[in-house]
């Protein structure tokens, strides 16, 4: 699986999104809570920091520009400092555009000012929420306004994304009108639905995503009661009442369960839960809008291979994507490298750091693509000892990337005689990738690394500085641009010595008066 979802996401181009909903600043005071106020039993702040950052929409449009996205911002602001504030702050990311989000006069920019404790100068705990906002429709004028701003830009984008959280932009009718409109334009419209009982003004959307509590409010269910076939009749429900094609209801550390209406001819619906794995859970701030812009991006993706993914990889990308989100403070924008990484981490942990040549060799191009630096060495690494472990660490200091070589049972013998290895091949391989610094282990027959350095062509060759004359693959290495690094030897280790320490303490007496070794 995470082969298919690395590809996915390594492929999708630079989705253009059209993104319509409710900005807001977040601001962020810091401060120290180390004492109890003499006026009144309340914590005493004592400020050491201010932030401020998009939220709101603005939290999307952020996730969406770290992710590669291009992105067309559709929505109002106050005409005061905190609205010149944030269209500042979105328009300095790349490929971010804010002339359709309106200054207007009838009412302020929506703003939330969060109050952050630290407990003992570290633990960021949040302590109360202010929040400085008008919640009326729009105007007639404003709705025309961003009415003529969506329009030009329907034509420019990929995919259209609602972020409503019911704070005016995306009331009734004009939300109906841009639902509409993108239909008409060929569009796909993806709905992040604010915390209402009535869907009315998404009706015709192709995707929405409601959380766990949202769907309860909309279906009148009982949150508590939610199950799977629970999950599917509320999902039913809103599908045929509000005639939207796909729903995804995210459901916390249980991942995201998955609705789709199919087209005539076939299953009239279906329905799949799709798990994610438990996170540790800082901040639950920002894991929704994360989850919307990365299935704007996919969505709205481009293909180089013309076949368009399931959605269900979809879904799984966006729910891994907002479990990163969780386990930071605030809303953060996660790049796509930071979790083509991190899928790339958790499928070693799944499938293991033993590869085949023809493997590490598909491994080695993906690497590539993200320009990772790639770092090799090879040994024999027969009995594991600390001078094993102290190359290995610094190899993988070199480079983000460590590939070990370990000669197979065949080569280690030519090399070290018949009573050599001392360990199989597969029991020296599952030592050595258990070690942290380690990515990849491969194992090659050949007495000498020559033909795996040359496919391979790591950026940094790394022997022990014992190593006598040229390094195997050194020229190689150096014409494509590469280096080689030798790393002092830590002095009293080898696997030789060990072997002849173990032979000497522990072989019988007799034998010891003898000298034998």
């Amino acid at each position: 699986m995470y082969d298919r979802l690395l590809q996915i996401l390594d492929s999708v181009g630079a989705t253009r999104v059209l993104l319509v909903g409710d900005f807001m600043l977040d601001y962020y005071i810091y401060g120290n809570t180390d004492r109890i106020s003499p006026e009144a039993p309340v914590v005493v702040m004592n400020v050491t920091d201010r932030q401020q950052q998009p939220g709101g929409a603005g939290s999307v449009v952020v996730d969406l520009a770290a992710l590669g996205a291009q992105v067309a911002c559709v929505g109002v602001v106050g005409r005061d400092t905190p609205g010149d504030q944030l269209r500042a702050g979105l328009a300095a990311l790349d490929g971010v555009a804010v002339d359709g989000l309106l200054p207007v006069d009838d009412r302020p920019t929506t703003i939330k000012q969060r109050i952050i404790g630290l407990a003992q100068h570290r633990h960021r705990q949040q302590l109360m929420r202010i929040d400085e906002e008008s919640t009326q429709p729009l105007c007639p004028a404003d709705q025309q306004a961003l009415a003529r701003a969506l329009d030009a830009r329907l034509g420019w984008c990929d995919v259209v994304c609602l972020e409503d959280y019911n704070k005016g932009v995306l009331r009734g009718e004009f939300c109906r009108r841009v639902i509409q409109a993108a239909r008409a334009a060929g569009k796909y419209v993806l709905v992040d639905p604010a915390a209402i009982h009535d869907y009315s003004r998404y009706a015709g959307a192709w995707l929405i995503k409601p959380n766990r509590r949202e769907l309860a409010l909309a279906t009148d269910t009982e949150v508590n009661s939610l199950g799977e076939q629970a999950w599917h009749a509320a999902a039913r429900l809103l599908a045929d009442r509000w005639d939207i094609e796909k729903i995804v209801v995210t459901i916390d550390r249980q991942g995201a369960y998955l609705y789709e209406r199919r087209p005539a001819g076939g299953p009239r619906e279906s329905g799949e839960l799709i798990p994610t794995r438990p996170r540790t859970v800082y901040d639950v701030t920002g894991a929704g809008d994360m989850v919307l812009a990365m299935l704007g991006l996919l969505v709205g993706g481009r293909y180089p291979d013309g076949r368009t993914p399931a959605l269900a990889d979809w879904v799984r990308l966006a729910n891994f994507a907002g479990g990163l989100e969780v386990e930071r403070f605030g809303s953060v924008g996660i790049s796509r490298q930071e979790i083509l990484a991190e899928l790339a981490r958790e499928r070693r942990g799944q499938a293991g750091k033993l590869r085949t040549r023809e493997q590490i060799l598909q491994d080695v191009l993906w690497h590539r693509r993200q320009n990772h630096r790639l770092v090799f060495t090879n040994g024999c690494f027969d009995l594991l000892h600390p001078g094993h472990v102290r190359l290995l660490s610094f190899a993988k200091s070199q480079g983000d990337v460590l590939i070990v070589a370990l000669n197979s049972d065949r080569s280690v013998q030519a090399l070290k005689g018949p009573t050599r290895p001392i360990l199989k091949q597969d029991e020296r391989a599952a030592l050595v990738g258990a070690l942290e610094a380690v990515d990849y282990v491969t194992i090659f027959d050949e007495l000498e690394p020559g033909e795996i350095i040359r496919l391979i062509t790591p950026d940094v060759l790394v022997k022990g500085s014992d190593w006598t004359g040229q390094v195997v693959g050194q020229d190689w290495v150096e014409q494509h641009g590469g280096r080689v690094v030798l790393m002092p030897l830590c002095e009293g280790f080898s696997t030789t010595n060990l072997i002849a320490q173990v032979l000497q303490q522990h072989a019988p007496p007799t034998l010891r008066a003898e000298g034998t070794p």
